[in-house]
């Protein structure tokens, strides 16, 4: 696996991963967005902390620079 996130790409995912895993840990939206936010805020987290995005792969697409 080798990077295909920039450094902006990373942090707006990090940010963005941690926004959706509050509304959704927080009570905030319950139900079954409350589990689409989980699962969605993880997936983004994730994917920034890593810097490795398994669409970008299958799509050839790389946001950082050479």
């Amino acid at each position: 696996m080798k990077i295909n996130e920039s450094g902006l790409d990373r942090i707006i995912r990090v940010i963005l991963g941690i926004v959706l895993l509050a509304l959704s840990l927080t009570n905030t939206v319950t139900g079954g967005l409350g589990i689409v936010l989980i699962v969605l805020g993880a997936v983004a987290l994730l994917t920034g902390v890593v810097g490795f995005c398994p669409l970008y792969a299958l799509l050839k697409i790389s946001t950082k620079k050479a």
